[in-house]
């Protein structure tokens, strides 16, 4: 890899350490990897070797150089996507539930950016195949990827800004009385490395969710993003007691209501993925300039898993008071 990397801080980003913006202005490369190039004085602000945790006040002219590393070539492979949408600019796709985004350790093969350089073999030019955010491998809706190398630019500046609007629908164990918001910072588990947790010195997060159903056990919310932390919903609504349902992570047991039905019992047991759908997504279009906005209808479990919800509510006792 030769040259170098130059992008200027947006305003939105004032007051964040100067690693999480640049994790922001280049997503192509990790926190990590990005922490060590700085440390390295391999990134300059304003023309001056920073360190990773000053602060930035926007506006400042970053350029990193980064080191050369190994190819990893990822292969075309035939897969099939379900297009929401496309143009010359874009592709929206609705990731089913078990297809994880980009290829890793323990994926190196059959993840969606293998199936979109087998679909149009010109993305190979962009980084990660123009990807440029994630679902969880077990989490299903909507993602943009960019077709250009200004499309790119633009969808992970607007991503960086906060003018991507996401909204997710889950089902959460316990009955809420009421809709809120979330702010807790989020930032790796001190031990389990598979996990992020809410951590006092971790990256800022906000998550607001608002009640859909309610059933006897479990409710329905949707949940709206201001921030895109790994992990983020399933975190926040552990950490305020409402894990989401089948989340093997930060989930616990099933929670059976009083009489519960056999079908509702054998649904909750055998759900095995977190019961979580990125359903509307909302942007400029990075080429006309215009606000576009998507939307993915819910995955054939999610819609039986609401479905035996709403009938074993049905069956109970009609004087249950969660069901009023």
């Amino acid at each position: 890899m030769t040259g170098f990397l130059e992008e200027r801080v947006p305003d939105a980003q004032r007051g964040q350490r100067l690693d999480l913006t640049l994790a922001q202005l280049f997503p192509d490369y990790s926190r990590t990897r990005l922490k060590a190039w700085i440390e390295a004085g391999r990134v300059l602000v304003d023309g001056a070797v920073p360190k990773p945790r000053d602060v930035v006040r926007g506006g400042e002219l970053v350029r990193v150089t980064p080191l050369a590393e190994a190819v990893v070539e990822v292969a075309p492979e035939a897969i099939a996507l379900d297009v929401v949408y496309e143009d010359s600019a874009i592709i929206v796709i609705a990731k089913p539930p078990g297809l994880v985004v980009h290829p890793g350790a323990g994926n190196p093969r059959s993840t969606l950016q293998n199936a979109l350089l087998g679909r149009d073999e010109a993305l190979a030019q962009l980084p990660r195949a123009g990807i440029v955010h994630r679902l969880d491998k077990d989490t299903s809706g909507l993602l943009v990827v960019a077709r250009t190398p200004a499309a790119h630019l633009k969808l992970t500046r607007a991503l960086a800004g906060h003018e991507v609007a996401r909204e997710y629908e889950a089902v959460a164990q316990g009955v809420m009385t009421a809709g809120g918001t979330v702010e807790a910072p989020i930032d790796r588990h001190p031990t389990d490395r598979l996990r992020m947790a809410v951590r006092q010195n971790g990256r800022e997060a906000t998550s607001h969710y608002r009640v859909v159903e309610r059933f006897r056990a479990q409710t329905h919310i949707k949940v709206t993003l201001e921030t895109g932390r790994t992990h983020q919903i399933r975190v926040h609504m552990a950490h305020i007691g409402f894990p989401l349902v089948g989340d093997p992570l930060y989930g616990r047991r099933p929670a059976f209501p009083r009489g519960a039905t056999p079908e509702l019992t054998d649904t909750l047991n055998t759900f095995r993925r977190q019961a979580l759908h990125a359903h509307r997504l909302t942007f400029k279009h990075p080429a006309t300039g215009k606000k576009v906005s998507f939307e993915a209808p819910l995955h054939a479990d999610f819609v039986h898993l609401l479905e035996v919800l709403r009938r074993d509510l049905k069956s109970a006792d009609p004087v249950d008071p969660r069901r009023r």
